[in-house]
């Protein structure tokens, strides 16, 4: 098997990823909706809508990953590489908006404010950093598989 750039699409360090984004991405999705009115607020429509769209995102790439590494050949092809990084960074900075945007509402609906109980307003917190590890692993995904595309040799 050639040598492929660590977290490349095709690689066990890629597969992690992609399930750590799936992992992290439906937490947030599932703290964010599941017994708790999330439809009031912007950010947190937001929030589900971009996690929303990692999930299948990440799943379809991990089960290339999952196909690349149950053939032995990593993924080489430089136009699907490029889609994959950009629907990476695509995706990233939404994950990356949504959680900020989460924060800052959360940050304002604390409980010391009055605006929301103390279990609600843990359960949003609680989805905002499990989008700011999605975003995390997204980006970091989004860069190996760059650095993969630049090692590539396009004669």
């Amino acid at each position: 098997m050639d040598e492929v750039a660590p977290g490349a699409v095709g690689s066990l360090p890629s597969l992690s990823l992609r399930l750590g984004q799936a992992a992290f991405s439906t937490a947030a999705l599932l703290f964010m909706s599941v017994g708790v009115e999330f439809y009031s607020y912007t950010s947190f429509c937001f929030l589900v809508t971009s996690m929303g769209l990692l999930i299948p995102w990440s799943c379809f790439l991990a089960v290339v990953d999952v196909y690349s590494l149950f053939l032995g050949c990593p993924l080489r092809l430089p136009g699907a590489i490029i889609l994959i990084v950009a629907g990476d960074w695509v995706l990233s900075l939404l994950a990356l908006g949504a959680a900020c945007s989460t924060a800052s509402v959360v940050t304002l609906l604390l409980p010391a404010n009055g605006y929301c109980s103390p279990g609600v307003c843990g359960r949003y917190q609680l989805s905002a950093a499990m989008a700011f590890l999605s975003w995390f692993l997204t980006a970091s995904s989004s860069l190996f598989n760059l650095w993969s595309l630049a090692s590539l040799r396009l004669l």
